[in-house]
């Protein structure tokens, strides 16, 4: 039984990451932060095994990594307004810096770092594959660069075994991302901003998890880039008609223009921002309607034996009966 390393155990993907580790037969551990034990604890059971420690104090988790064979690095300070600048540097590169380090101290034989494929931004010639061009478009997308390219250089330079992974528009049930998507649409409420035809690439969440442990488990070339995505992509505008059948409503074919929601979406950054209030549109939202996110996975497929198994109508059907049966799709 390999003993396992997850951080971000209490986030969506790493908690369906910690419970996919424990279904293979693994001794799973979870690095959780000291005012995250009893979220942990009530998620995974008192009996759910855990270290405590914070990547946003490295000498929080010195000392604390053993016999630990394989490390997931999940966790990572995610897109939130009225954060600074600093502190997503911090987390998401002075943070895996700090866990790369532990690990070398502690003998890992395997690192799985994850990283995003927002690292790309806006592709231009879609389906990109690894090695298109780096372009983040934000402060949450340059602090995760910094933390893919701290790691890379460690796997390269020899310091300890491991690759990189970058996941595509995860989902599934738990996720409150795209449950955004779902309500506006199952409550009669969405309107398409611009055209619509942007491409949008999402990943069923089991499916992920299988690969992010294909990535540990094979041994593959050290210093390796491996995107995770489903096997389909497709228009906004087709994925939005798709949920709406899914969820037996009708959507509004109207389309709202995009210049003059971005021009007030700048108007509101420009007044709420100086007075410390979050503003109720900024222009970072209408990325959504307008960049194209559409990826090649074959890399993943050939070298690790990644193969997504739930299809894009299957997964969006799981996720909207669990949302309906939990009550989120009424949730304010």
């Amino acid at each position: 039984m390999k003993k396992v390393l997850v951080t971000g155990a209490t986030g969506f993907t790493g908690g369906h990451l910690y419970n996919s580790l424990l279904d293979k037969g693994y001794d799973v551990t979870a690095l959780v932060r000291e005012s995250s034990i009893k979220k942990f604890t009530e998620k995974f059971g008192k009996s759910a095994s855990y270290i405590i420690g914070d990547l946003s104090d490295p000498k929080s988790i010195e000392g604390k990594i053993s016999d630990i064979e394989i490390v997931y690095n999940i966790a990572a300070l995610y897109r939130q307004e009225g954060v600074s600048q600093s502190l997503f540097f911090k987390v998401n590169l002075d943070g895996t810096k700090a866990l790369l380090d532990e690990s070398i101290r502690a003998g890992v034989k395997r690192f799985v770092h994850c990283s995003t494929v927002g690292v790309q931004g806006e592709i231009s010639n879609p389906p990109a594959k690894e090695d298109a061009p780096y372009k983040p478009g934000d402060h949450y997308q340059l602090s995760k660069l910094d933390g893919e390219k701290m790691a890379l250089s460690y796997f390269k330079e020899g310091k300890i075994d491991g690759v990189v992974v970058r996941p595509v528009g995860i989902y599934g049930p738990e996720d409150d991302r795209f449950l955004k998507l779902f309500k506006h649409i199952y409550n009669g409420n969405f309107k398409m901003i611009g055209k619509g035809k942007a491409l949008y690439h999402l990943t069923y969440v089991k499916d992920l998890c299988d690969g992010i442990i294909l990535a540990g488990e094979n041994k593959t070339k050290p210093g390796e880039i491996y995107t995770l995505g489903g096997n389909e992509y497709l228009p906004l505008d087709d994925l939005v008609i798709l949920l709406g059948k899914i969820m037996n409503k009708s959507v509004s074919k109207f389309k709202i223009p995009l210049f003059p929601v971005y021009i007030a979406a700048f108007m509101c950054e420009m007044i709420c921002r100086p007075l410390g209030i979050e503003p109720p549109l900024f222009r970072r939202r209408l990325d959504f309607f307008t960049k194209d996110r559409a990826f090649d996975i074959s890399k993943a497929k050939k070298e690790l034996g990644y193969s997504p198994k739930t299809s894009l109508k299957e997964g969006l059907t799981i996720t909207y009966n669990w949302y309906k049966e939990n009550g989120w799709l009424k949730k304010k």
